[in-house]
């Protein structure tokens, strides 16, 4: 069915798909009928005969082998140059160059094939004036009718798809399988039983190209058995010693067929069979398996894969490598983020400025790490540190919870000097820091530094000195800073008036609060219930004054404020207990008079 003569010069590009070789190096080129040819005339002869060529090599011995009568030599110049004619006139020598004379650079001689078939074949002299064979090829040659037959199958949704196969009676060749996987519109789940139906016919075996074909396909339909059925083929093929089939590309793409569906596990398995293959995870590969991972959580694989990777020395380049880091501060791992960074410093690597920023901000919500956060903003310059105004402000707010106002306030003026400019939320976290530990003459030396620099403190600024003040009961000096905040604002904060009213409750001037009580209207700010609930708690308690009390919750019922019932109950005690007090006295006074 298939066999034909293929003619390769020396400068031919490559061979095809499937070749049969045959090439032997010898002194004297054999000289062999070529029967395949059959007919060649000469003028006045009309007799046919078989064609033979020989080769510029040495003179050959006198009747080498036995021929027939009618099969001499071709002994005259002009006899040969009508037969190379003859011959080229049917296509056989386009790629060889003919030298009656000896001088050919390529030679042709017939041989007999192992079948028994003539063929043709192109000599080449070797370095020490021999002769070699050329290669000889078989070339496939395709039955359309059974190829569209199975391709037509093949892009059906016929679910007996192997008997059909079987009953086309395909001549299965590795160029046939690979036309079909070429072919377009069939399903991937199609192709993967073709190639299992193929595969167990002993004419065919896997190659590279079939499974990066079959990849492709799956990857198209994302369809999650597919996926496992390609993982299980490359298992087989791998745990077979077969690896020259596979590649370090194939297993990436399919670690990101995995993280693409969503199945890191199995991403994960191809990650943990790579090195068992052979071959070594690039950059690529642990990005992939880190990727599939980190965007399902399995953080504790994520971080042995890590490990790996900063062991090797392998990173990614650029964004990916700013992925990684915030994917691993996403999901609470800043230790282990940070040290890719590290290593990613180390090997002069940048770092987008957007995923160092998440990464300060990470390793700020833990006391143990905020040190490394204050070292990373010495990285920042440029554009980085001008724009990078969220992570100064987070390590200085981590300061100040730990109380290391001295640090946060050193960061401040580096900040002042060298950029980013700090805003109203900075000094204000400073300035509550001072306050929180007593020292309110620093809060207010804050407080100056950042009036000359333009800034207004807002309310807040103002409260939390306020505040400061009012629970040390130093009241003249929280007054002071009430008068400059009604300066600056028209309207206060409820919590700047609730700071004061505490503090006069706590050292029992209960008049003051009552009158800054009446006094926040004025300003914007409305009591809530909790305020006339803690003042008239005072006015029972201690001050046993139940009338201002029970005008209060007057008040309370004129705005619409509700009073909760234990404190009700509590006017009503200190109201009765009041009158029984009166009661025992007149009665004492009746008694000694």
């Amino acid at each position: 069915m298939w066999r034909s003569v293929f003619w390769r010069s020396q400068n031919a590009s490559r061979n095809l798909a499937v070749t049969r070789f045959s090439k032997k190096e010898t002194q004297t080129p054999l000289l062999t009928s070529l029967s395949r040819f059959s007919y060649l005339e000469s003028s006045g002869n009309a007799s046919s005969r078989n064609i033979r060529f020989f080769s510029s090599g040495p003179p050959m011995e006198e009747n080498p082998v036995s021929l027939p009568a009618d099969e001499i030599p071709i002994s005259s110049a002009a006899e040969l140059t009508l037969e190379k004619s003859n011959l080229s006139d049917l296509s056989i020598a386009e790629t060889g160059d003919f030298d009656v004379n000896g001088g050919t650079s390529v030679d042709a001689i017939g041989v007999v094939g192992e079948d028994g078939d003539s063929e043709i074949v192109a000599t080449e002299p070797s370095d020490d004036g021999s002769a070699v064979e050329n290669e000889v090829s078989e070339v496939y040659q395709f039955d359309d009718e059974k190829l569209e037959s199975v391709l037509s199958l093949l892009r059906s949704d016929e679910e007996s798809l192997e008997f059909g196969l079987k009953a086309l009676n395909v001549d299965l060749h590795l160029d046939f399988v690979a036309r079909v996987f070429e072919s377009p519109g069939i399903p991937a789940k199609n192709l993967m039983r073709f190639l299992k139906w193929a595969t167990a016919k002993e004419e065919i075996t896997i190659n590279t190209s079939l499974v990066e074909s079959l990849l492709v396909a799956i990857t198209s339909d994302t369809r999650r058995m597919d996926a496992y059925g390609l993982w299980d083929l490359v298992k087989e093929i791998g745990e077979k010693e077969n690896t020259s089939v596979l590649n370090l590309e194939i297993l990436n793409e399919l670690i990101a067929l995995f993280g693409k569906i969503g199945k890191s596990k199995a991403a994960f398995d191809v990650f943990s069979k790579t090195e068992e293959f052979g071959f070594t995870p690039n950059a690529k590969t642990y990005y992939l398996t880190l990727e599939a991972l980190c965007k399902r959580s399995f953080m504790d694989w994520a971080c042995s894969v890590c490990e790996k990777m900063l062991k090797s020395g392998v990173l990614p380049e650029g964004d990916q490598m700013g992925n990684i880091i915030t994917w691993f501060c996403k999901e609470g791992k800043a230790e282990e983020a940070y040290a890719v960074y590290e290593l990613a410093k180390t090997k002069e690597k940048s770092v987008p400025p957007r995923s160092v920023a998440t990464l300060i901000s990470a390793l700020c919500k833990s006391d143990g790490t905020i040190t490394f956060a204050q070292e990373m903003l010495g990285d920042l310059s440029g554009e980085a540190r001008r724009h990078g105004i969220k992570p100064f402000s987070d390590v200085i707010h981590s300061l100040c919870r730990m109380r290391n106002v001295k640090d946060a306030k050193s960061l401040l003026l580096d900040m002042i000097s060298k950029g980013p400019a700090p805003g109203n939320a900075v000094f204000n976290l400073i300035v509550h820091a001072c306050s929180r530990n007593g020292d309110l003459d620093e809060a207010k030396e804050v407080l100056k530094l950042m009036e000359s620099r333009g800034l207004k403190p807002d309310v807040y600024t103002y409260t939390v000195i306020i505040s400061g003040y009012a629970k040390g009961g130093l009241m003249n000096e929280a007054q002071e800073i009430l008068a400059e905040a009604k300066k600056k604002h028209k309207k206060l904060s409820p919590v700047t008036y609730h700071a004061l009213i505490r503090g006069y409750c706590k050292i029992e001037e209960y008049d003051e609060a009552l009158k800054l009580l009446k006094e926040m209207d004025r300003f914007g700010v409305q009591p809530n219930a909790d305020e006339y609930n803690k003042l008239i708690q005072s006015f029972c308690l201690k001050a046993l004054d139940w009338e201002k009390a029970e005008m209060l919750f007057e008040e309370m019922k004129q705005k619409g404020l509700h009073l909760n019932a234990i404190t009700q109950g509590l006017i009503r005690a200190v109201k009765v207990m009041e009158s029984e007090a009166k009661v025992t006295e007149n009665g004492n006074l009746l008694a000694e008079a």
